[in-house]
């Protein structure tokens, strides 16, 4: 029977070594087997074929440091379309300043020492699909203009990737990471996809440049992460991700996507000109979401679940605050909200003739008001009086925390029945706005004066004073008898 490892030299789709059936790597003409296997005078002769430029294929070779370095040493560490999947290196893999001049692939290989690629250029693809790093892995400052493929590598140790570009999409599809994994600096052209990595220490993206979406959909955090002064094109996703320890973002002029997220640790995130998506999200640790400069928009927090989270500065006017799981829990400080409507509206039900005060408004009595084009089913006016009353307590404004007040009292107006409390509810509104609008009590006491000033004028000017009628006045003494009474 034939063994089953030359059945997969077989499959593997080159010739193989015919040293034994456990060697896969690709033989080498005229001789047959491959440069691992080779006699010092077949290398030799093997190695002087080759130039500057050329290309290379070790596929499933064993590779030592002496040989990597002699045939970087042949080729002047130039190398044309590379080849080195199923490879394994034994040795310091040092491809320090190489330039690979057509594609290079490292699918499937496996590095049990050092892996550097530090300042390498790569002038088309790099491939370095369901790689073994046994150890450290560093392309610090490497050009990659292709595009660049980690899918499901395996990295021992640090990994680094600091001030490297890629010019194309770059895909870390379910790479694992199992020490310091530092992006600081890189530069990413295209797609950067990092779906379901898992980070098990710290990883670091200071001053990472995203030109088009960064995904990082289903990731896993086991330790802190550092999104610091980032930059992306377009979307920072973060949907479906666990992390429990810090989590921090600094970025600007993207949306950002929290959807579902879990976040067992410190999450804080100052953001500038960016639109933040927190719907099903888990933030068990203290979280704070700050405007940096410029505006702050939350899309949603439908059904988000905060123990301890403070919005700053982030604008709310848009955002239905109905499904949030515990809104005593939130903090805003700061913040912009809708408001009702300006001017004066005329229509057909009664009355006909509105005229809204200016206050701050919930985008959820926008909807049920039908003040909001959005199709979503709005709150009935009792749960929006709980939930005004609910939030008047975690605003920091005075004056947003009256207005909350008030339309806890307009909800519940609205929502009783037809009598005496409507009724009652509705005299308190008129006389006070239910305790929280005292110029209207001192409109009506105003109004009430001047009513009572004209009543007491009008009432002066229409019966004048007069003498009594029947008593004549005294006539006058003549001045003789006067002359008289006094001589006697």
């Amino acid at each position: 029977m034939t063994p089953l490892l030359k059945i997969l030299s077989l499959d593997v789709g080159w010739k193989t070594c015919d040293v034994s059936p456990e060697c896969v790597g690709t033989a080498c003409r005229p001789f047959g087997r491959c440069m691992a296997h080779l006699t010092p005078a077949e290398l030799d002769e093997a190695l002087r074929e080759l130039a500057p430029g050329q290309g290379v294929d070790l596929r499933g070779t064993t590779i030592d440091e002496e040989l990597l370095t002699r045939i970087l040493d042949a080729t002047e560490r130039h190398l044309g379309r590379a080849r080195f999947d199923h490879a394994s290196f034994t040795g310091p893999a040092r491809f320090g300043e190489v330039v690979f001049a057509g594609d290079a692939t490292f699918d499937h290989a496996r590095f049990d020492r050092l892996a550097s690629f530090f300042g390498t250029r790569f002038t088309r693809n790099a491939s370095f699909r369901e790689t073994r790093f046994s150890r450290e892995f560093s392309m610090h400052g490497a050009r990659v203009r292709g595009h660049g493929a980690f899918d499901h590598v395996r990295i021992g140790r640090d990994a680094l990737f600091g001030d490297a570009r890629f010019g194309k999409d770059a895909s870390f599809l379910g790479a694992e990471f199992h020490g310091f994994a530092a992006f600081d600096g890189a530069m990413f052209d295209g797609e950067a996809i990092f779906r379901g990595a898992r980070f098990h220490r710290a990883v670091s993206y200071r001053k990472a440049v995203f030109a088009g979406t960064a995904g990082f959909e289903g990731a896993r955090f086991h330790n802190s992460a550092f999104l610091t002064q980032v930059h992306v094109g377009r979307r920072l996703s973060l949907s479906g991700i666990h992390a429990s320890a810090p989590l921090e973002l600094d970025t600007d002029g993207c949306a950002v996507d929290l959807r579902s997220a879990r976040i067992a640790g410190r999450f804080t995130a100052r953001l500038s000109d960016a639109d933040i998506d927190l719907r099903e999200a888990v933030l068990t640790g203290p979280s704070a979401v700050t405007r940096r400069a410029g505006r702050l928009r939350v899309v949603s927090l439908d059904r988000l679940d905060a123990g301890a989270l403070t919005l700053a500065g982030a604008d709310l006017s848009g955002c239905r605050l109905a499904q949030l799981r515990r809104p005593e829990a939130l903090r805003l400080s700061d913040c912009v909200f809708a408001a009702t409507p300006r001017g004066v509206r005329l229509g057909l039900r009664w009355p006909p003739v509105l005229w809204w005060t200016n206050r701050h408004v919930l985008a959820d009595e926008h909807a049920w008001r039908g003040w909001s084009t959005r199709a979503e089913q709005p709150l009935d006016p009792g749960r929006l009086a709980g939930l005004y009353e609910r939030l008047r307590r975690v605003v920091d404004d005075k004056r947003t925390s009256a207005d909350f007040a008030f339309g806890a009292m307009e909800m519940r107006r609205l929502a009783s029945s037809r009598g005496r409390a409507r009724l009652a509810l509705s005299a308190y509104w008129l006389a006070c706005g239910y305790g929280l609008r005292m110029g209207r009590a001192a409109g009506w006491v105003a109004l009430v004066a001047a009513v009572a000033a004209v009543a007491v004028f009008w009432s002066a000017g229409a019966h004048p004073a007069r003498r009594p009628v029947g008593h004549r006045s005294p006539s006058p003494v003549p001045s003789a008898h006067v002359s008289a009474i006094r001589a006697g």
